[in-house]
């Protein structure tokens, strides 16, 4: 019985984690995105630097795929990243004992709910792209989602994360 709570549980944290993650694209709906085919970084910052060189090329390779042109100043747009990670708390509480810690009329034996707190690890990733010679924000994208504690499995989730931000970039023109 022990066995199959831990398992609802743990099946349970997984789905609200699966639901906590959060994509979310916006852009300036008056902008001619096919009026942008070079780009310019302003920053590009992740926790430490190889996590903030593996956020620049992610977003390089689909920007580039996208028919975009990096350049080193100047560029038709100015691309800036962050991606930053914090823990997020979940209360698991589990009961034994017969009668789940209930007593009614007598039946039932005394119960014992245990509460742990878990730390999960959540990455979030914003990338804001901009009008270079206005400075007007035209794109921005932001995911949130849980981490695994192998970094390995946290570069492949990087590289998702950017593939799904930029899948419907750039927006089409209104015209």
């Amino acid at each position: 019985m022990k066995q199959k709570i831990t398992i609802l549980g743990a099946l349970t944290v997984a789905a609200a984690l699966m639901l906590a993650a959060d994509l979310k694209t916006d852009y300036d709906h008056a902008t001619d995105f096919s009026r942008y085919h070079t780009y310019s970084w302003i920053k590009a910052q992740g926790s430490d630097s190889l996590w903030s060189d593996r956020i620049q090329r992610d977003i390089d390779t689909e920007l580039s795929s996208k028919g975009w042109t990096k350049v080193a100043s100047g560029g038709d747009a100015s691309v800036s990243a962050l991606g930053f990670t914090k823990n997020q708390q979940t209360l698991e509480t589990f009961y034994n004992g017969f009668g789940g810690g209930w007593f009614w009329r007598g039946f039932g034996g005394p119960g014992y709910a245990t509460t742990t707190v878990e730390n999960t690890p959540v990455g979030t990733l914003m990338v804001d792209i901009f009008d270079s010679n206005t400075k007007k924000l035209i794109w921005r994208g932001t995911d949130t989602q849980a981490l695994s504690n192998k970094p390995e499995h946290n570069e492949k989730k990087l590289e998702d994360t950017v593939q799904s931000m930029f899948k419907h970039f750039p927006p089409p023109s209104r015209g």
